[in-house]
């Protein structure tokens, strides 16, 4: 099965954030194989240009994010095959333009406000993404004059980037389209609690909304601070696995709601039902387990956490303590359990991985060609096989985590699903954020389905028709 895990490579976070004033982390060199570097660019000759023509060749691009995903910075990291084949074939640099989280847009803005931007920063439809507010507002810039998307090297790209397209322009550079939320859980942890493997039952085609429901009642018990779900993707997650999303756009390009979907009024019901019977942390409102993803999987007080894989991908040593012993198996995940009044399609929300030009750029030819390193990676053979053996060899993944990878990127490419809710106006924003969102807040009286619907329901549909207006009016200033 030709899928890739290198999306892993592209979102793998270092998740301490440092500060303006903290002293700058400096990047290590990792080596590959001497087997694995000239395998890689022997097959990097058939798909990518020559070094001695390509655009950006023995550039130094300028990547700006809170996360680096391209460099090492410690010795029990896996390498970045893309970023390795933009410096060893053709000489190119990356430098990371390190911000804070919270700060990420404010910063990019005072950077283009001095005329000093960075080149290149990560496109996503996910957390921090610039479609479609920021690009009107002018923080990235169009991608085609770097970039030809008919290329056999971004076949099927092409398709998911004209998603984020603009007065005729693409604003983003999608590497690859991969799967979002799944259910983590903790293996020796649903043993001891003599539950099903969710794994098992989805192969045998039994994961239902049903069965993880029980779980998480016979689970939970606050008085033992145990609770069956912690984390902030649960509700959006469930949501996602009946395959309607809440907003998106339309087959002509224009946003449309969906709030008066059966299937999500369902799937909030059971939201609803977790909420208010006790199954889910959140500590008199909506927050997570101490400070970070994962805390409560290992020592037996969570038993599910919805989230994308990047959360568990990393380091032994820093995941061994929060989410299980992966020497020992404990680690695992499946799809979304599916709605059994559904239509019996497992359903995963999707995630882009890709690159986007920051305007004004001193070297878009530079991100360009990295960005198509990164696409090589993904599409390669002999690159995907080494990227899997990586993640069996330094982070100990085993056969049935990359069987499961593989499974939920398939699901994922067959019924592609992306959110575009995380770069809207605030008043659009805040008010589908407040109706996805209240069934959860409130501890034991969270809002209904309908309860909400009558609260944001004429201001969601109202805000929806002005920001398609504010998009027809940048798409004409642009003609």
């Amino acid at each position: 099965m030709k899928r890739i895990l290198a999306v892993f490579l592209a979102l793998l976070m270092i998740v301490t954030v440092v500060g303006c004033g903290k002293k700058k982390r400096q990047p290590i060199q990792l080596t590959l194989s001497t087997e694995d570097s000239e395998a890689i660019l022997r097959a990097a000759g058939i798909t990518l240009p020559d070094a001695e023509n390509a655009p950006g060749a023995g550039s130094h691009v300028k990547w700006y994010s809170w996360y680096d995903p391209l460099e090492n910075y410690n010795e029990d990291e896996i390498v970045n095959t893309g970023n390795w084949t933009f410096k060893n074939k053709y000489n190119g640099t990356v430098e990371w333009v390190e911000c804070v989280y919270e700060n990420y847009y404010d910063d990019l803005a005072n950077y283009l406000t001095a005329g000093t931007p960075p080149d290149a920063t990560q496109a996503t439809s996910g957390v921090m993404a610039l479609y479609p507010m920021n690009c009107i507002k002018g923080m990235i810039q169009p991608v085609d004059p770097y970039v030809d998307l008919e290329d056999p090297l971004w076949v099927g790209m092409k398709e998911f980037a004209d998603k984020f397209m603009l007065g005729g322009q693409h604003y983003h550079m999608v590497t690859d389209v991969s799967f979002d939320n799944v259910v983590c859980y903790n293996r020796r942890v649903m043993n001891e609690w003599g539950f099903d493997d969710p794994a098992d039952l989805y192969y045998n085609d039994e994961w239902t909304w049903d069965v993880f429901y029980d779980m998480c009642m016979d689970f939970s018990d606050g008085d033992e601070d145990r609770y069956a779900l912690d984390g902030y993707a649960y509700a959006g997650g469930l949501m996602e696995s009946t395959g309607q999303q809440l907003f998106g756009l339309n087959d002509e390009g224009i946003f449309v709601g969906n709030i008066d979907s059966p299937e999500i009024e369902r799937s909030q019901q059971l939201v609803y039902d977790l909420v208010k019977n006790g199954c889910t942390y959140q500590n008199g409102g909506w927050a997570l387990r101490g400070d970070g993803f994962g805390n409560g999987m290992s020592d037996g007080k969570c038993l599910f956490y919805i989230i994308a894989t990047w959360a568990f991908t990393g380091r032994v040593e820093e995941i061994t303590p929060i989410w299980g012993d992966v020497s020992q198996n404990e680690v695992m995940f499946a799809p979304l359990p599916r709605d059994p009044q559904g239509d019996g399609i497992y359903y995963l929300h999707s995630g882009i991985s890709g690159y986007s030009i920051i305007k004004g750029s001193f070297n878009p030819e530079g991100v360009a060609l990295l960005a198509s390193c990164e696409r090589f990676k993904i599409i390669d053979p002999t690159v995907v096989n080494i990227d899997k053996k990586q993640l069996r060899e330094i982070y100990l993944w085993n056969d049935e985590m990359l069987d499961m990878y593989d499974e939920c990127y398939e699901l994922a490419a067959a019924h592609p699903m992306m959110n575009l809710t995380n770069n809207l106006p605030d008043n659009l924003g805040n008010a589908i954020a407040g109706l996805q969102n209240g069934t959860i807040h409130g501890g034991s009286e969270p809002s209904s389905w309908a309860q909400l619907k009558e609260k944001y329901g004429e201001q969601i549909e109202y805000y929806i028709e002005e920001l398609n207006q504010t998009i027809a009016d940048f798409n004409a200033s642009q003609s």
